[in-house]
């Protein structure tokens, strides 16, 4: 099956970009294309360009698996697993953690899926119409290739539903019986539901940033926003902090939270967990004069896409200003975003307008980002989603 590009929309694919949107496209040589299966992209001159998955329905109609001329097969997916495979463990990520990202997406070559190590259970995403296509095959190698041999199915993200796909999740290979499983991160534990819990259960992308807020910790009193389970409170209860105020809107994971706390044995008398609107209660507390040395804004994706940009803007720009006004003199600001639809260079011009809003003075001491296991492809850019900076308040 082949693909027709229009006359210059293959300077994409010349710069090893995997995506190809509808507009790209000039015909389709067949008028039914199974939605997942593999498809040849042509240039208008009828170049072979690359081999890449299909989706009749996304706006992002082809996803690249490959710019070589080669089959997509049960042995290519090996190639690709063994491949994460090796890259991580000459990062070697299990020195800290026996939590990490196995397979990154496009920035390991396969588009759409997303595996996380949990210990002895991977949870599998399928995210998109070309591997839900070759899903079984890759639970199968993955079993292989690992070893491994339990996989737990979240694929229950809102982009499925752009690739016309419904949500899946359950126990994909293998028995587990327990689906709150404990993991260790620089020697802390935690419990993390697979099921229930965000993304894959755990925020695994801040494992090295929650412990630097560990080692600036020591007799700050912290405020954590958007805390979820806990898992930068835990870190500076750890590193010596004065008190850590932890706010969430999710009760559930305010338990697991607490849960967290007394796994490691840290001083429940100096960690506070606060049920709210993060946006209501830090004007709450600048209303009420309270002050912090240290504050963590890890939100949600405000800005999935960049047409959700200026609205995303606003809101990150609000809670920056309110952590300003809540910091004291020499505090420290670790501030995040997630969302692809805000760049680096836009997050910290957000950033420099709520301390110039809030009349005060800081400096950035570091930019921060995605662990070395959420690899980045220098030709898929969109791969650097998590943008970090931690500011001094002067």
């Amino acid at each position: 099956m082949k693909i027709k590009l229009n006359a210059g929309r293959e300077k994409s694919l010349l710069r090893r970009h995997p995506w190809i949107f509808a507009g790209a496209i000039n015909s389709v040589d067949e008028p039914s294309v199974a939605s997942g299966s593999t498809v040849d992209l042509i240039s208008s001159e009828g170049h072979f360009l690359a081999r890449a998955s299909y989706s009749p329905i996304s706006q992002i109609r082809a996803r690249v698996w490959t710019f070589n001329d080669e089959p997509v097969d049960k042995e290519f997916f090996r190639r690709k697993i063994k491949a994460a495979i090796a890259l991580r463990n000459t990062q070697n990520v299990t020195r800290n953690s026996n939590a990490y990202r196995l397979i990154h997406a496009e920035s390991d070559g396969i588009p759409g899926l997303i595996v996380d190590r949990y210990d002895n259970v991977l949870v599998l995403q399928s995210l998109t119409a070309g591997t839900e296509f070759w899903k079984e095959t890759i639970a199968d190698l993955l079993v292989e290739e690992t070893g491994v041999q339990n996989i737990y199915e979240r694929s229950d993200a809102d982009v499925r539903e752009l690739e016309g796909l419904k949500p899946v999740t359950g126990i994909l290979r293998g028995t587990i019986t327990n689906l709150q499983l404990p993991i260790t991160e620089y020697g802390l534990r935690f419990e993390v539901n697979i099921a229930t819990g965000h993304k894959t259960g755990f925020y695994l992308d801040q494992r090295v940033n929650r412990h630097h807020v560990g080692e600036f910790a020591k007799d700050r009193d912290v405020l954590n926003c958007f805390c979820y389970t806990g898992g930068f409170s835990i870190h500076a209860l750890a590193g010596g902090a004065k008190s850590v105020l932890s706010v969430d809107s999710s009760a559930d994971a305010l338990v697991l939270g607490k849960e967290n706390v007394t796994l490691n044995n840290l001083p429940a008398e100096k960690a506070t967990w606060l049920e709210g609107d993060v946006f209501l209660l830090l004007r709450k507390f600048r209303d009420e004069n309270r002050s912090f040395d240290m504050i963590i804004l890890d939100p949600p994706k405000f800005a999935p896409t960049a047409a959700h940009a200026e609205k995303a803007s606003r809101a990150y720009k609000d809670i920056n200003l309110l952590a300003f006004k809540l910091l004291r003199h020499g505090g420290m600001l670790f501030t995040y975003s997630c969302s692809g639809g805000i760049d680096a260079a836009l997050f910290q011009k957000i950033v420099a307008s709520a301390a110039l809003d809030a009349g005060t003075e800081a400096t950035i001491i570091e930019h921060l980002s995605q662990g070395s296991d959420h690899p980045v492809s220098l030709h898929f850019p969109e791969g650097a989603y998590l943008k970090g900076l931690v500011c001094v308040k002067g």
